[in-house]
């Protein structure tokens, strides 16, 4: 089950998904597009007020993602010397931040290491960036790994993942049972797919 603390309306997922789906559509074809897929009708103007809404909620965001090839990827996993982190954190963290090199900054192990993944235009810039780290916040570090990547065969959000936000509520079921439609026996897209799980299970 997903976070109910989110508290985003079905309509709304429905609508963040068209967004995703067709990023360069406007609030009248996105309006059609709710209207023939979904069945929700809203007019081209509340759909335009509803975007405005959500992202100044920050559910999503305009931005603008460069071809991969021009820069090259890598992974960052910092350590600390738990001496020197209450004194020398928050400056560490604001700049790594701030960045620009940094695409994600985030924690993901029981160590609490911080870990980026980061963009350089070559592997000179990359070594730059990281002894200039050093020398300014070298006192925070106990360890420091570096791992290339060396080819970024994806990076993006398909709309079809809101189908996973969309099938936790019978309002959202609804909306999916809307645009896939029947399936040819009779049943419904979506009790076929619970079907075929439950005998996989």
């Amino acid at each position: 089950m997903g976070d109910e603390s989110d508290d985003i309306k079905p309509r709304d997922i429905a609508l963040l998904q068209a967004r995703v789906a067709n990023p360069t559509a406007s609030s009248r074809e996105l309006s059609d597009l709710l209207d023939e897929e979904y069945d929700i009708h809203l007019s081209h103007n509340h759909v335009n007020t509803l975007l405005r809404e959500m992202q100044s909620d920050d559910l999503f965001r305009k931005t603008v993602i460069p071809r991969r090839t021009l820069f090259q990827h890598y992974i960052f996993r910092i350590g600390f010397h738990y001496p020197n982190f209450k004194e020398n954190w928050e400056d560490c963290h604001e700049m790594l931040v701030e960045d620009p090199h940094v695409l994600m900054f985030f924690n993901a192990d029981s160590k609490y290491r911080w870990q980026l993944i980061t963009q350089f235009r070559t592997n000179e810039q990359m070594d730059n960036w990281v002894t200039a780290f050093f020398e300014e916040h070298g006192e925070l570090i106990d360890e420091f790994e570096t791992t290339s990547i060396h080819h970024l065969h994806k990076f993006k959000t398909d709309a079809a993942i809101f189908d996973d936000m969309l099938s936790e509520t019978e309002e959202g079921r609804g909306y999916l049972e809307n645009r896939n439609g029947p399936s040819s026996d009779g049943k419904s897209v979506l009790d076929t797919a619970d079907r075929s799980k439950g005998e996989q299970s």
